[in-house]
């Protein structure tokens, strides 16, 4: 079969890039997909759907490795790449930065420097919003035009890739686009996250760790709808351009924790107290009104409908692996 597309989704068995896949491997049958993941403990093939569908393919490979990715791309000639994989925890990004300039850098180097080579037609960059730093209660929100100000080797190595991304755009031509999410929750994150630690905690009984007292405030999204923004910012957004993507939903971390109690029947007492990590970032907020503006994109999932949905999936899960044992 002849393909509109051949579209290299790296990091594809993790918690977004799984999400994205089973619905739009679905979606777009005239499309063909090439997941690309090292299946470190964020990646699980069993978060893949669509492994059986004729429009599909997954291929094991490390993005540190380059002359494994160049065979990737010589055998498939894929036309389009959607750059998932990266490291993305901060607590281990402290434990070992060299990790995170390893994949997050000179891994997504790699894969711009194969997709100039073989002539891509689109180099999507999933980033994050905490490139821009921190904000304090009163501050306005960042814009896309906001300063990179990382605070952690994490977001260190998430904006050194999209300045890279921006350099072979504004160098070589290359088409890009960069979108920088909020947090994300819902179906297949890895289970070390606030929202699915706290709710496997709870749906075993067990208490919930806090960080301090839990005032740092997030933004959060459903996982659905920042896939959604995803393709749309692949199809349609400007080269070059960066658009910002979140949920409209200021949360502090200690509201979260409640919010979860009252879903399980829990009280305050599961809270634990642990102690702050390291340069944690107070508060991450960004206005979306320019991806608004110019796509037409805007949430469509509550907070409140979003974690009930993650809840039944979690519970879900915890039944299966009963019936397993």
């Amino acid at each position: 079969m002849e393909y509109k597309k051949k579209i290299l989704v790296t990091g594809g068995a993790g918690f977004i890039g799984s999400n994205y896949l089973n619905k739009y491997v679905a979606k777009y049958p005239d499309y063909f997909f090439i997941n690309v993941d090292a299946l470190t403990y964020a990646g699980n093939l069993d978060n893949i759907e669509v492994k059986k569908r004729n429009n599909y393919v997954f291929r094991k490979a490390d993005i540190r490795n380059l002359a494994l990715l160049e065979k990737i791309f010589v055998y498939f000639k894929p036309t389009d790449v959607i750059h998932f994989a990266a490291e993305s925890h901060v607590d281990l990004s402290i434990e070992n930065p060299s990790l995170f300039v390893e994949t997050n850098v000179n891994g997504t180097n790699n894969l711009l420097l194969l997709s100039k080579k073989h002539s891509i037609d689109r180099f999507h960059q999933i980033s994050t919003d905490e490139v821009y730093g921190s904000l304090g209660h009163k501050d306005k929100p960042f814009t896309r035009n906001s300063p990179l100000k990382p605070n952690s080797p994490y977001s260190a190595s998430k904006a050194s890739a999209d300045l890279l991304v921006r350099a072979y755009n504004k160098t070589f031509g290359l088409n890009t686009v960069i979108t920088r999410c909020s947090n994300n929750y819902g179906p297949n994150q890895d289970a070390s996250k606030l929202i699915p630690k706290f709710l496997s905690n709870l749906l075993a009984g067990k208490k919930v760790p806090l960080y301090s007292k839990g005032e740092n405030i997030r933004d959060w999204i459903y996982v659905g709808d920042h896939i959604d923004a995803i393709d749309l910012v692949f199809h349609k957004g400007k080269s070059g351009e960066v658009y910002n993507i979140g949920g409209d939903c200021e949360l502090a971390n200690i509201n979260i924790a409640k919010r979860l109690l009252e879903l399980t029947g829990h009280d305050e007492s599961f809270i634990e107290p642990v102690a702050d990590r390291p340069g944690h970032d107070f508060r991450y907020a960004k206005t979306t009104a320019e991806t608004n503006a110019e796509l037409g994109w805007k949430p469509k999932v509550a907070f409140n409908d979003g974690i009930k949905m993650t809840l039944e999936y979690y519970r879900g899960k915890i039944q299966s692996n009963l019936q397993i044992l």
